[in-house]
């Protein structure tokens, strides 16, 4: 019997990485099968409810406190359920009321270019020449995946990809006012607080938009879907997200966003038999690359120099293809791969948070 040791191939990270783009990609598609069923805001506000109980239980058992203190602490909680979780969603599953959950998960991708511009503009971070051509290069991908019509602005397309992009931008702007609150209030007793205030708001503005929800009819489909969102999403989801938070660092983490469309496109193709136009893959394109021309630093090192096992595929092809694979006088080179860093005060532009599901 041959043993295959795995582990010489793709790193834990890897996989741990993957799994998290898997499992938040395919929200997008959970979202939009809730929602043929179940209003968007009482959709949200039941997931993070629910979501909100287990983490606070998960805190319970892992940490020292799970009860905010001081105005501090109870004003990022405020922040970041208000913004990140009830403002950010309610936006989102609006909006997907409207649009197909691929083309969602391509324009709430905008929301880490938004952040550095939130970030210059707030805490007084450097906004380069080549970051601002970036910013202005992912809006011209949401234009492109919006396929925008000057004579049909007020079309259902283009009203769902207004609302997205205010998705975007809230959920940006709430990880900018977030970053300086932080202390050591563990970040999963935190959330767990955020979620279940935003929860609390979601079950309001349900309410005040007059949602039917003494009628919702709980089909098998919307009840797995639920179920998903709170308990994979929402909670193993969460829980992959720190692990690799604490083993990568947040910048490389965030960009976990960026895989989440292909996901979607995938599943949304598989569920609902969604074509992906030509539009929406030079609109994702476009954003990324509006991305990488911000935070061209960090690609650099995320993809730059890694390090090589003797026996691993990617070594072996570099020596066979010194030139393509850019072979450094034949030695393996280390470097410390160091990605929703909402939290992270030592963090800027990209290490701000994205939880794009």
């Amino acid at each position: 019997m041959i043993r295959r040791d795995t582990s010489r191939f793709i790193s834990p990270d890897a996989l741990l990485f993957v799994a998290l783009a898997t499992i938040w990609g395919l929200s997008f598609v959970a979202i939009e099968v809730g929602l043929e069923t179940v209003p968007p805001l009482f959709f949200a506000a039941i997931r993070y409810a629910l979501a909100g109980v287990l983490v606070l239980a998960y805190a319970a058992m892992t940490t020292d406190r799970i009860r905010p203190h001081g105005l501090t602490e109870w004003l990022n909680v405020a922040v970041v359920g208000g913004l990140l979780v009830a403002g950010y969603h309610a936006l989102l599953y609006i909006g997907q009321t409207f649009v197909s959950g691929p083309v969602a998960a391509v324009v709430v991708s905008l929301s880490p270019i938004l952040t550095a511009v939130f970030a210059a503009a707030l805490l007084e971070d450097t906004l380069e020449l080549t970051a601002v051509g970036g910013f202005l290069l992912g809006l011209v991908g949401v234009a492109v995946v919006a396929d925008l019509d000057l004579s049909n602005l007020l079309g259902a397309d283009a009203t769902g990809i207004a609302v997205l992009f205010g998705a975007a931008a809230t959920f940006a702007f709430g990880a900018v006012l977030s970053t300086p609150l932080r202390t050591t209030l563990a970040d999963v007793s935190m959330q767990a607080w955020a979620m279940l205030f935003g929860a609390g708001i979601l079950v309001g503005a349900s309410l005040a938009r007059g949602e039917p929800i003494t009628t919702v009819t709980w089909t098998p489909t919307a009840a797995l879907a639920l179920a998903y969102l709170t308990v994979f999403s929402g909670v193993i989801g969460f829980l992959l997200y720190f692990a690799l938070h604490g083993r990568i660092g947040p910048s490389e983490t965030n960009l976990v966003g960026y895989f989440q469309p292909i996901v979607a496109a995938l599943a949304g193709w598989a569920v609902f038999g969604q074509a992906v136009t030509p539009e929406t893959v030079v609109g994702f394109l476009a954003i990324f690359t509006g991305f990488v021309m911000i935070e061209r630093k960090l690609v650099r090192q995320t993809i730059g120099p890694v390090s090589f096992h003797p026996d691993s595929l990617r070594y072996r092809l570099r020596k066979r293809f010194p030139r393509l694979l850019g072979r450094r006088g034949g030695r393996s080179v280390r470097v410390k791969l160091g990605t929703d860093a909402v939290y992270d005060d030592e963090t800027a532009g990209a290490d701000y948070g994205h939880d794009a599901d």
